[in-house]
C-alpha cells in the first residue's frame, strides 16, 4: 500500500491527531489537505499553542485543547504522539469503542516504498543511524532521515522513490507498539533508560525488541556482542544475525583487530578502516562504525566508507566542540541524557575535565557514574532535579577520597560562569548531564543551542 492508498482507507473516517507537535503537525496538514476529517488534541491550551491553533483551524482541522482533550475521543482512527503510552485508559476506552490506535512510525512502515534501515539502543542510536546515512549520501543514494532525529516522514511518502533508503532512529516509545520490523535492524546496546516512563526494565527491553521482532529470514538484524543484554537478544532473531565488537572477534560482522575494523561474512575477512582514521573521537564511536559498517556491508563500497571516516565530524550535541577560548576547550555533549552516555563521553578525554551534569530524572541509577567521575573529572557541577543524587552517588561510592570537588548551581548560566572562572588553560570544559533536559529545557536540543549561545558569548 502507498500514501495514497492509505489515505483513500480514511476518507469518510474521522482522525483524531494526538499532540500538536513537531512529528504530529505536518500529519494534520497532509490529512487536512487530503480531505479528511481530523480532530486535533493537545493539552495545551489555545494561548499556549499561540498561532499553531488558527493555523490549524484554517487548515480544516477541529481542535480538542487543555484539560480533558483525550476524555470520550470519538473517531475511527486515533494517531497518538510517541510520548504517550499506548495503553493509557482513554486509548485502550476508545479502542474498546472501536477506534484505531496507530502512529505516524506504525503508518509509514506500511507505506514506504524504499528498504528501510533502523537503529535503536540505549546510547549511539542517533550516531549510529548519521554514520550510515552518511555512508549511503557518500554512494549516491538518496537518504531520507527520521524517526527519533531528523523530520516526520509519512507526509513526504509519496515523495520517496523505491530506490531510495530511509534510514530512522526508533526510540523505545516509537517502538513500544510497532507491529513491523524494518529490513535492517540494529541495536547499538540496552542500558538502564527512560524508567519514568516505561514500567520496569523488561517494558523498556521489550519495546526495544520490537526492532527485530517482526522480520522474516530474509531481513537482517544486527546486534552489539559486547552488551549482554542485545547478546542475548540476538539468540532471538528471526532474521539473519550479524554481530559487531570492539573487544572479539566475531563470525559474521564486523568487528577491531589491530588498529582497523574489519568485516567477516561467509568466512571471507577484510580490513575496512583504520580506527585512527575515524575522526569523531571515543572508542564508543568505533563501536558505532562497527554497527553502521556491519549494516551497509555489500550496499556501500570500502572506498566510501573510509571516506566518511575521514570527514563526518559528528552530529551536533555529541561531544561538539563549541569553542576554545584562551586555551580551554568547550565541548556540547548534551545529547547525553543518560548515565552511560555520559561516561562514553568522558571516557573520550586523555584526562580529566570540568563536568556540567544534572536534569530531568528519568528514575536511572547514578552509581554506574561515579567511578567515572572520580577517575575522569577534576570539577564537577551540578544543576538541575538530579544534582543531589548524583552528588549522593558520588560521596557514597567507595573509591570517592574527597575529589573531585563538587559544586551546586541553580542554572546553566550559572554552570558555564563558574566553569569560566575556574578552568584554566589546557583545560576541557564539557556539558554532559547524564539526564534528559525536561526540567529547565524542551528537550536536549534545547539544552545544547542554549548552552553553545552562552560560551559563545564569554568574551575573549
Amino acid at each position: 500500500m502507498d500514501l495514497g492508498a492509505y489515505i483513500e482507507t480514511l476518507q469518510g473516517k474521522t482522525v483524531a491527531v494526538l499532540g500538536i507537535g513537531v512529528s504530529n503537525t505536518p500529519l494534520v496538514e497532509l490529512l487536512c489537505r487530503s480531505g479528511v476529517r481530523v480532530i486535533a488534541c493537545d493539552k495545551k491550551t489555545r494561548e499556549q499553542l499561540g498561532d499553531t491553533a488558527a493555523a490549524l483551524e484554517a487548515m480544516g482541522a477541529s481542535l480538542r485543547l487543555g484539560d480533558g482533550y483525550l476524555t470520550d475521543i470519538e473517531a475511527d482512527v486515533i494517531f497518538r504522539t510517541p510520548g504517550m503510552r499506548p495503553d493509557v485508559p482513554e486509548l485502550l476506552s476508545a479502542k474498546e469503542r472501536g477506534s484505531v490506535v496507530t502512529s505516524e512510525m506504525q503508518v509509514f512502515f506500511e507505506v514506504c516504498p524504499c528498504p528501510i534501515i533502523a537503529v535503536t539502543g540505549s546510547d549511539g542510536k542517533t550516531t549510529t543511524t548519521s554514520i550510515i546515512a552518511e555512508f549511503f549520501r557518500a554512494a549516491g543514494r538518496t537518504v531520507w532521515v527520521g524517526g527519533n532525529i531528523g523530520h516526520p516522514l509519512l507526509s513526504e511518502a509519496d515523495r520517496i522513490s523505491p530506490d531510495d533508503i530511509a534510514v530512522l532512529e526508533l526510540s523505545s516509545f516509537q517502538l513500544l507498539d510497532m507491529t513491523r520490523s524494518p529490513h535492517i535492524a540494529v541495536l547499538t546496546n540496552l542500558a538502564p533508560n527512560h524508567l519514568d516512563v516505561h514500567r520496569d526494565m523488561a517494558e523498556y527491553i521489550g519495546a526495544k525488541e520490537n526492532i527485530f521482532r517482526y522480520q522474516s529470514a530474509g531481513d537482517i538484524a544486527i546486534f552489539n556482542l559486547d552488551n549482554d543484554i542485545t547478546r542475548e537478544l540476538s539468540t532471538r532473531a528471526a532474521a539473519h544475525v550479524r554481530l559487531f565488537s570492539r573487544r572479539d572477534e566475531v563470525a559474521d560482522g564486523a568487528f577491531v583487530r589491530g588498529g582497523a575494523i574489519w568485516l567477516r561474512n561467509h568466512g571471507a575477512e577484510r580490513e575496512i578502516v583504520k580506527t585512527a582514521e575515524i575522526r569523531i573521537p571515543g572508542q564508543h564511536n568505533v563501536e558505532n562504525y562497527c554497527a553502521a559498517i556491519a549494516a551497509v556491508d555489500g550496499l556501500v563500497n570500502d572506498e566510501e566508507i573510509r571516506t566518511v571516516a575521514r570527514e563526518f565530524h559528528g552530529v551536533e550535541h555529541r561531544i561538539e566542540l563549541v569553542r576554545e577560548r584562551r586555551g580551554v576547550k568547550w565541548y556540547n555533549d548534551s545529547i547525553a541524557s543518560s548515565p552511560t552516555r555520559t561516561i562514553a563521553g568522558l571516557r573520550s578525554f586523555d584526562h580529566k575535565v570540568i563536568l556540567i551534569a544534572g536534569g530531568y530524572d528519568k528514575h536511572i541509577p547514578f552509581a554506574p557514574l561515579a567511578p567515572e567521575i572520580v577517575a575522569h573529572v577534576k570539577l564537577l557541577i551540578l544543576c538541575g532535579a538530579t544534582a543531589n543524587a548524583i552528588r549522593a552517588a558520588v560521596t557514597d561510592y567507595e573509591g570517592y577520597r574527597g575529589a573531585p570537588e563538587m559544586v551546586e548551581v541553580k542554572t546553566l548560566q550559572e554552570a558555564v560562569n563558574l566553569a569560566n572562572e575556574r578552568a584554566r588553560a589546557g583545560d576541557v570544559v564539557t556539558l554532559s548531564p547524564a539526564c534528559a533536559a525536561f526540567d529547565q529545557f524542551q528537550n536536549f536540543m534545547e539544552r545544547g543551542k542554549v548552552f553553545k549561545q552562552m560560551v559563545n558569548a564569554l568574551d575573549e
